[in-house]
This record gives structure tokens, sequence and C-alpha cells, in this order.
């Protein structure tokens, strides 16, 4: 019954033994007129022992005789036995020579199924498949991806090994090291096992324990030097026992998971342990043995006076915690089961057919509770996060990284990030999306009102200079370099900064359409008129002979027809912009974070330039005119500020494409609003101010008297 020393907890296999006989032989229509008889055998670890216990047993005599029986009690229909599978190979080759059957109560082996070698063997346990299952949904339950396996060093731990990791494989559950337990037979010392420092230094905090029981030496090295409080333990429910049974083991697997191949109780079982005492089975001497052992006392009607008779309550039910010989064990359960299996094949008459009873389908654990641990190669990536592998390592080992500026994860070691829709955006930890907010440059905004108030601002001023030039129209200054023409730049200034408006407030389909093509035809006059009065100016001093070709066209006023001609091809451009690929209300999702920005796309990028380079042209060309005529004499000569004021208005321009490339958004708007204004602004100053100043301040310089003063101090 027990397995190298004696395990107390063992004898409640014999318990079950012999309950599941008392319930069978009172039954009246199981087997009627027939009794179930029983002869009970300890085994140890010794395979001379366990061949002479089998000789012992089949011959019925102390002295072995082979092939020879002096038992006449009863006729032995099955043998019960193999709390190992090693247990059960050995005596089942002898066995077979008698045809005697023979059912094993241990842990399944696949070597035991085959029906070549062990033809009359059969096993209570199922497969240890449904094992393999259930461990892996314990790990993944808890997290637990960084795990350690102790096997014993054989076969049957081998073929364990191999099927649980390819089912881990498949869950990404990684091995941090496996250990084959040595088969010992003896006490180890510490220095004597070689896989100890590898425990030591390793990090991971759960261990899967399979196999013979026989390396329980080997796992009392562990406990005393090695195993710490937070390590868990998946084993078994045989090795359940033997822990519970060696008590210096039992304070280090305090963190356990024993897993049963059974989930029912055994009615009545119970109850006839806690009533059994020595007086009920006086042969038997291990049953005296435990309960001196566990009461220090002995029954009533011993022969022993020396020890302290046990009160009338001593009971199974009151043994030490540590032994628990009320929780039912798997070998108990088995042991039950073969049992009834022998009873059923018998009352059936079947000779070569066992039923095995009805195990569980699959492992159900008996959790002992604690505080979890856990038990990982790398801390776990949380939600906004993603695992990177570490190149030679296990997959289980990885490396965190933030998700990148758009993306997120709302899991725990998300292997990829997830990117936000155009119309969301991550939170600050990157663990779920917001909807972005709709905005624009708005009128009530900082920029967009400081915008609003230049363009006012300048306006009301243009209107003023305006006013001013009306007002003194007959003074030479105003008439001296072509008032009509005075008057159609003042207007298409005014007209430049109030189309600056269009471009601010929430786009819609009308302000897309206009606000390109107001600035570039506005422009286009603005730039035009400056054009005409260069050429004015020149044509003026071109004059020397009545009668020339270029007085009449100077009387004529051919100059401002350039206006005419400069706005018509300009509107040309504008009209094909507006029939191939006219600007419409678009959204910019990425310039801002969490916002959607309403813009006007502008449709044709080729237009737009056409239009802008258009200008450009316009602008050099006025440019370059008036720096040829800027030295010519005349009291109001306004050539020089002419060129002053294309200086500006190019610079302001030049500057603007590559601003206006690098920037996004509002911001981009922004800049095509400040640069109308600041190129209509460097107009009106450079060209208009100084002669506002001398209309309102310096008057006297703005007569005839005071010009022909002027003139003749100069020698004229």
């Amino acid at each position: 019954m027990a397995t190298g020393r004696w395990l107390w907890k063992n004898y409640q296999y014999v318990l079950a033994f012999r309950f599941a006989i008392q319930e069978i032989n009172k039954d009246p229509q199981l087997l009627p007129n027939l009794t179930l008889g029983f002869q009970l055998y300890n085994s140890v670890t010794s395979g001379q022992f366990t061949l002479r216990s089998t000789l012992h047993w089949l011959t019925g005599k102390h002295y072995l005789i082979p092939n020879y029986t002096c038992q006449t009690q009863g006729k032995t229909v099955a043998f019960i036995a193999g709390t190992t599978s090693a247990f059960s190979a050995e005596i089942g080759t002898m066995l077979e020579l008698y045809k005697t059957p023979q059912i094993t109560y241990g842990p399944y082996d696949p070597m035991l199924s085959e029906r070549d070698k062990f033809p009359s063997l059969y096993q209570m346990a199922t497969s240890d498949n449904s094992l393999i299952c259930g461990m892996l949904s314990l790990l993944l339950h808890f997290g637990w991806i960084w795990v350690a396996i102790f096997v014993s060093n054989d076969l049957k731990g081998e073929q364990f090994l191999q099927d649980i990791l390819a089912e881990m494989v498949k869950k990404d559950v990684c091995l941090a090291y496996a250990i084959k337990l040595p088969d010992t037979k003896k006490r180890y010392k510490k220095t004597e096992i070689s896989f100890l420092a590898e425990i030591r230094i390793s990090s991971a905090n759960v261990h899967i324990l399979y196999g013979d029981v026989r390396s329980l030496y080997t796992m009392e090295i562990l406990s005393k030097y090695y195993l710490t409080l937070g390590k868990v333990w998946i084993m078994a429910a045989k090795w359940e026992i033997v822990l519970l049974e060696t008590q210096q083991m039992l304070h280090s697997f305090h963190g356990g998971f024993s897993f049963s191949h059974y989930k029912e109780e055994i009615p009545g079982l119970k109850h006839f342990v806690k009533t059994v005492d020595p007086s009920h089975y006086p042969e038997d001497f291990f049953l005296s043995q435990l309960w001196l052992h566990a009461f220090h006392c002995i029954p009533p009607g011993s022969l022993c006076g020396t020890i302290g008779v046990c009160p009338p309550n001593a009971s199974f039910e009151f043994f030490p915690g540590h032994i628990g010989m009320l929780t039912i064990s798997d070998s108990s359960y088995f042991i039950y089961n073969a049992v009834y299996a022998v009873a059923q094949a018998l009352h059936k008459m079947l000779s070569e057919q066992i039923e095995k009873g009805s195990p569980a389908d699959a492992a159900q654990p008996r959790i002992l509770p604690w505080q979890t641990p856990q038990s990982l190669c790398s801390q776990r990536c949380g939600p906004g996060f993603r695992k990177i592998p570490q190149e030679g390592r296990p997959v289980c080992c990885y490396t965190c990284v933030v998700c990148p500026e758009r993306d997120i994860s709302n899991h725990t070691d998300a292997e990829q990030c997830i990117l936000c829709a155009d119309h969301e955006y991550p939170n600050l930890e990157r663990n779920h999306c917001l909807p972005k907010l709709v905005t624009f440059l708005g009128f009530e905004e900082f920029l967009g009102m400081a915008l609003t108030c230049m363009a006012l601002c300048f306006s009301v001023l243009t209107a003023a200079v305006l006013w001013v030039f009306v007002k003194h129209q007959d003074t030479p200054i105003v008439k001296a370099n072509n008032r009509t023409l005075s008057y159609i730049l003042l207007i298409a200034l005014l007209l430049c900064f109030l189309c600056s408006l269009l471009f601010l407030g929430r786009p819609n389909t009308a302000t897309c359409l206009l606000q390109q093509i107001a600035f570039g035809l506005v422009f286009t006059v603005a730039v035009s008129t400056v054009l005409a009065k260069t050429i004015t100016v020149i044509l003026a001093f071109k004059v020397t002979k009545p009668g020339r070709t270029i007085r009449q066209l100077l009387v004529s006023g051919a100059s401002n027809s350039v206006i005419s001609i400069c706005f018509l091809i300009q509107l040309v451009v504008c009209g094909i912009w507006l029939g191939t690929s006219p600007p419409f209300i678009d959204t910019d999702a990425h310039s801002e974070h969490g916002h959607i920005i309403l813009v006007c796309n502008k449709g044709s990028a080729t237009a737009f330039y056409c239009v802008l380079g258009y200008l450009g042209s316009l602008a050099l060309a006025s440019f370059t005119v008036a720096f040829l005529a800027r030295n010519l004499p005349d009291t109001f000569n306004e050539a020089k500020f002419l060129t002053f004021s294309m200086l500006v208005f190019c610079s302001v321009w030049v500057t603007f494409l590559p601003v206006y490339h690098s920037t996004k958004g509002k911001v981009m708007v922004a800049v095509e609003v400040f640069s109308i204004l600041a190129s209509s602004a460097g107009l009106l100053g450079c060209i208009f101010l100084p002669k506002c100043y001398i209309s309102l301040l310096r008057p006297e310089r703005n007569s005839l008297k005071g010009l022909k003063k002027r003139v003749s101090s100069k020698g004229f």
C-alpha cells in the first residue's frame, strides 16, 4: 500500500478497499450467495521485494515454491495494486503467466495500455490529456506564462513533457526550464543535485510537478533549501498526499494546486473512516500503529497496558490537519471503483472485459487559498503599450514600447497597436480612442480676432486715405500722378483688406469659392494699377516735343488700359480654375491633436500657383519699371515710392511660399491672411502715406505758390 517509507495517509487506500468490499458483500443483488474476500500486502520501491511479495501471495506460504499454491480458502479473481506504473509493470509479467487480471489504481501510463505486453492489465485512471488541458487553463486564468516543469526521469515523464510543451506553444506559454527528477532511492545532499542553482536564479514562480512519488526525497531537498514563499506548485493529486504527509515540506508548498481526475464523492466513505478503529480489525497491525501514531493511545481491550486508553470519541476525524484522512484522494477513488469493477464483472460473468467505472471527463483542481503571485519572464505590457520580442529568447520574453502617436492598445500584452480612425484620437494613456472636436480659424479665437482687427483697421485707414485724396483732388500732389489711378488703387487695396475676412470663420461652399478668386482678382487690379502708375511716370518724362506719339499715349490714357488687360487675363485663369477643379470644403484630421480642422481645399494646386505666379510676374514687372524711373527729376515723382512698395510686396510673398508649405491647419490659413494684410499694407503705406503727410501736415508744399518757390530755389 505504500511506496518507500510508510506514508500514513496511504492507509486511506486500505480503508477505501475495505469499505468497497463491505458494501458489495452487503448488497444482495450484486453478488448473491457469494462473498468477496481479500488479502493485503505492502510494497516498497524494490523490484526484489515486489517479486517476493507476489510469490508469497501466489503460493500462500511464507517460503517460496514457484508454480505451487497452498491456498484452499478461495479462488483469486483479480489483483488490485500499483501506486506506480513501474510497480504494476514489474508484477504484470508474472501475473500474466497465471492469467490473473491486474487492476491498477496508479496514474495512467500509456505503456501499461499496450495489449501485446499487458493483455490482462487494466487501468482505472484516465489519460493525462485532460490533466494537461486543466493545467494550461489554470495557467492562462492567472496569467502565468513563464513556468518551470519538474518531471520524473522515465518514459512517462518524457511523454508528459513533450505533450505539455506542444500545448504550451499553442497557448503562448513559455518554458523557463525543465528538470527531470532522479528516481531516488536514497537521500541526496543538496550539493549532489546539479539543477538547484538554476532554480535559485530563475524568475519563474510557477512550477508544474509531474511524475513518480519516488522523487519525494529530491523535493525534500528543494523545500529545505530553496523553496520560498510566493512559489506556486501545480501537481497531480497523488503529490498532495506525499506533501501533506511530509510535514517539513508542507510550509514550502503553501501555494499548491492539486489536480484530481474525479469529481464525485464516495457515498458513506467519510462516515466509515470516522468510525474505524483497531477494535474493528484487530488483525491489522498497521491500523494499530496508525492509531498509536495519531492519538498516542490504544483502543479499549488492547493487551498493552503501559499506554493510556483512547477516549470513546477518538476517530480519524480528529487526525492532525496535515494528514487529512477525510480528504478523499484519487487513488482511493480508483481503488473503490476497481473493487466494484471486479464485482460487476463477476456479476455479468464476463471473462475478458472489465468495466472501468466512471472516471471524470476532465481534471478538477482543489484550490488552496493564498495570495496569487506572478510568474513572468517579462513584466506585462499594459494598455497603451505593445510587445517587441527579444531576439534569441522565448516568445514570453519581450520589451514593452509605447504605441505610436495615433495608435492605441486596449488590452494587456498587445501584439500590435490599433490605429484610431481619422475622426478619433488616442487619449494620453493611449488605451482608448476619443472623438475629435471639429474646429476652424474662427473670429472668436485670439488669432482670428487679431487678424480681423488688423483687416478692419487697415480698411478704415484705406478709406480715410481715399477721403483725403478726394478732398484734396485739385492739389498738385494728387493730380501729379494720375488721380484716377490713385482712386482705383485705393479701392483695390480696400477690397484686399476686406477679402481677407473670407478666410476666417466656418468654411462653406460660397466662402471657399470666393476667397481665392477674390484674392486673385483684387490683387491683380492693385498690382496692375501700380504698373500703370509707373508707366505713366515714364511716359510723362519722355514727352519732349509736342505731337509725338508718346504724348498722344499719355493724353489718351493708354496706360490705364494695362489694368483692364491684366484683369482679363487673371479672370480667364480663375474661370478655368473654377471650371476644372474648384475649391471645396475639406477636413484636416492630423495637423492638430484631438481636432478635425475645417479648411477650404484649393482643388487644383496648379491653378492656385498659376494665380500666384501671374501676380508675381506683374509685381516683378512693376518693380523693374519703377526702379528704372526712380531717379527721373520731378518734384512729385513717386517712382521711388512705387519701387519701395513693390519691394515690400515681393518680399512678403516670397517669404510666404516656404512658410505656407511648412504649416498646416489653422496656421496655414493664418499665414495666408497675414500675407494678404502685410502686402496690402506695404502698398498703402509706401505709396500714399507720404502724400497724406504733405496734404495734411505740410499744405504749403502742396500748392502752386509753394511749388514755384521750391523750383526757383533749385535754380530752375
